[in-house]
């Protein structure tokens, strides 16, 4: 028997280190369970996802100013035609495999702002591509959510529908699915795929106090709040801002996070109105990176889903600043809902006093996350083995005894 030959599609390689997570973790399983299969990628940043994980990896659009702004009728022709070959390409590469795997990600999202034929028509390319072609596409613990786009929301309806295989990250992707019309009752709810990524050793608790690392976000709202987008953003910085100048006014030393390469600004407008030497910014190219600076930190304030998953991973009190349901949603599935205070509409002082909240319970807080840690990387393992029955061949190859750090 050849072997499988398995494509794997996402916004992978673009600066996001939560997508990149996911296809970490994938990457992670495949090799160890399925080491004869053929691996390659159509992804946003083909050079970084070759140079970090050793993928052969193809980019996802044919015009190369995809992600610039079409100002001028050159660029708007430029995009229009790529639309068109994108649908030939990408029909030729989902050909070459025996299965496309999707994985994780808020592929079928719109929390955050995208256009209809951005991701939402290459995942309907990929999918319809699958369906004629004979190619099982397998969309493999993704998030969902419903949108008011109309067009958004038929893309990713049908790229859906077209999917050979489903399964979500929570039930509340599942839900939005079936809200917009997709029949969901053979569809699995696992966990997200990231915790599956080895966590790194915790800090010394007996060793001198760590600092509270901040995860920020180049936040204006979803999909739906175009209108609103700079509002947003000026609410959520000032907000964020004021909150780090009062922990350094408290002595507490900050280490500023991101999740994504668009955050940096945010960053360097903090630093720049918090002058003081106590609140640093680090560099973080991945989600280890971030759970390395999160394992030795006494506390977590996060933004980004994947800071929190992180956060969470590691066992280290979390507070979420929330811009949608799922990081609401995970909190309470981890057992500590009550530490969530909206995004979009940052009290300063509330926030403040749920953090003195949080850290007076933190022995009781990381106890709880303690006792969920496992129970998720079990569920994970029961995604990659319902992904494994997906993958041609014998059969995936025994695993290894692993041991998960607490």
């Amino acid at each position: 028997m050849t072997s499988p030959r398995v494509g794997i599609f996402g916004l992978f390689g673009s600066g996001n280190v939560g997508n990149d997570g996911s296809l970490e973790a994938v990457l992670g399983h495949l090799r160890a369970a399925h080491p004869d299969a053929a691996l390659d990628a159509l992804c946003g940043g083909p050079e970084t996802v070759t140079a970090r994980y050793g993928v052969p990896a193809a980019r996802l659009h044919w015009y190369r100013g995809e992600y610039r702004t079409a100002s001028r009728l050159k660029d708007v022709a430029g995009k229009g035609a790529g639309k068109l070959v994108d649908a030939f390409r990408i029909a030729a590469w989902v050909r070459r495999h025996d299965v496309v795997v999707v994985p994780g990600t808020g592929i079928l999202e719109s929390t955050l702002p995208l256009r209809p034929w951005g991701m939402p028509y290459s995942l309907f390319l990929v999918c319809a591509a699958g369906r004629l072609l004979g190619t099982p596409v397998a969309l493999v613990g993704v998030g969902a959510s419903e949108t008011g786009s109309r067009a958004v929301r038929a893309l990713t309806r049908w790229a859906a529908r077209l999917a050979a295989y489903r399964s979500y990250r929570d039930t509340l992707s599942r839900d939005a699915m079936r809200a917009t019309g997709v029949d969901t009752r053979g569809d699995e709810v696992y966990t997200d795929l990231v915790f599956a990524l080895p966590t790194p050793p915790p800090g010394d608790p007996a060793g001198p106090p760590g600092p509270v690392c901040v995860g920020v976000m180049d936040f204006g709202g979803n999909n739906d709040e175009r209108d609103r987008a700079e509002e947003l953003r000026r609410r959520y910085l000032d907000g964020i801002t004021r909150f780090v100048r009062a922990l350094a006014a408290e002595g507490r030393p900050v280490r500023l996070l991101t999740g994504d390469d668009v955050d940096r600004p945010v960053t360097e407008a903090i630093l720049e109105a918090v002058d003081s030497p106590l609140v640093t910014a680090a560099a973080t190219a991945s989600l280890g990176d971030l759970m390395k600076e999160m394992a030795v930190a006494d506390t977590v304030v996060a933004t980004r889903y994947h800071n929190l998953v992180c956060a969470l991973k590691v066992g280290t009190p979390v507070l979420a600043l929330s811009y949608a349901a799922k990081s609401d949603r995970l909190m309470a599935d981890m057992g500590v809902g009550e530490y969530c205070h909206a995004a979009r509409e940052i009290d300063a002082g509330r926030l403040l006093e749920q953090f003195r909240e949080l850290e007076r319970n933190r022995s009781a807080v990381r106890r709880t996350l303690a006792g969920r840690g496992p129970v998720l990387v079990g569920r994970v393992r029961q995604q990659f083995a319902a992904l494994s029955a997906l993958i041609p061949g014998p059969g995936p190859a025994p695993a290894p005894a692993r041991q998960e750090t607490p």
